[in-house]
């Protein structure tokens, strides 16, 4: 690996791990969908900022701008706004381990959805581990723990959007022949213009407090983790491809649990510790592309 692409690799680690944190002092002195607002429309700001130095515009297909709003809904209004809600129960580590649980859904609702029919037997354990390890961290047995509420709820319900957007970039956005940068740009925007429309109907319009911390973690959240990390990963993923691009789905975690614990003092139970690691492992093994693939029989439908 390039030097440079290590440096781009831990940075995005770095970056996205932090959003955690960012959402948490956020909602110090915003509401959440506010932060919501904030990160896109710096996010935004800042792709096409890159596009304008480039030369390059939006696309002007009115469809594609359907698919594209749908794609912004899916992917960031409504997962962005789910963490934001859920961090006002549950710690900004614990919200960063449910994130690690993107790729778990993306294939379990891939294959509801018909889009991928693939079970392997490394699938079908990897899944099962997976959510092995989230119940381990929410512990519902247990009548203290903070991930067993509605906010560690809406945490994986944010990731399961995630997986949903995923499916629908695939079927309707996928192959159009723009690069992703633009792409990218056109989804922020598209996001920001829905997520103004839902301003007045999610508390919104409530005056935020303008605290130092709140605003600074605000413009780092859009700025770097929404809009300049795109940039980075979309070059990543041309200098090293896909597959080491993906590790930041190893990183972000870890360092997500240890600046909460570190910069906010949150807890880091054994569990908390061990569910992750069987989570970000189950991530590992269903990611592995054997040799040979022995697949389940599955029934067709008649």
């Amino acid at each position: 690996m390039q030097r440079g692409s290590l440096a781009r690799l831990a940075a995005l680690g770095l970056i996205w791990g932090s959003s955690f944190l960012f959402i948490a002092v956020g909602l110090r002195g915003f509401e959440p969908i506010q932060i919501v607002l904030g990160r896109l429309a710096a996010g935004a700001a800042v792709l096409l900022a890159v596009l304008a130095l480039r030369g390059k515009g939006l696309p002007r297909e009115p469809m594609l701008w359907v698919h594209m709003g749908v794609m912004g809904l899916l992917a960031n209004l409504l997962p962005f706004l789910l963490f934001a809600v859920g961090e006002k129960q549950v710690s900004s580590g614990i919200a960063g381990v449910a994130n690690a649980t993107t790729p778990l859904w993306t294939i379990l609702l891939g294959y509801l959805a018909g889009k991928d029919r693939r079970v392997t037997w490394l699938r079908v354990a990897g899944i099962v581990l997976g959510f092995a390890g989230v119940l381990i961290i929410f512990s519902p047995w247990e009548s203290s723990s903070q991930a067993a509420s509605w906010g560690g709820v809406a945490c994986l319900a944010a990731s399961a959007f995630y997986g949903v957007g995923f499916i629908w970039q695939e079927k309707y956005l996928v192959g159009r022949g723009y690069e992703p940068a633009v792409m990218m740009a056109s989804q922020l925007s598209a996001a920001t213009v829905l997520t103004l429309v839902a301003l007045p109907f999610l508390g919104g319009l409530k005056a935020p407090e303008w605290r130092l911390d709140s605003v600074a973690a605000l413009l780092a959240l859009g700025a770097a983790g929404t809009g300049a990390a795109l940039v980075m990963n979309y070059r990543l993923v041309v200098d090293e491809g896909p597959a080491v691009a993906s590790l930041t789905t190893y990183l972000a975690p870890i360092v997500a649990v240890t600046l909460g614990a570190l910069a906010l003092g949150e807890d880091l139970s054994p569990q908390i510790v061990l569910g992750a690691a069987i989570v970000l492992g189950s991530v590992a093994l269903i990611r592995r592309q054997p040799a040979v693939s022995r697949s389940l029989p599955v029934k067709s439908r008649a």
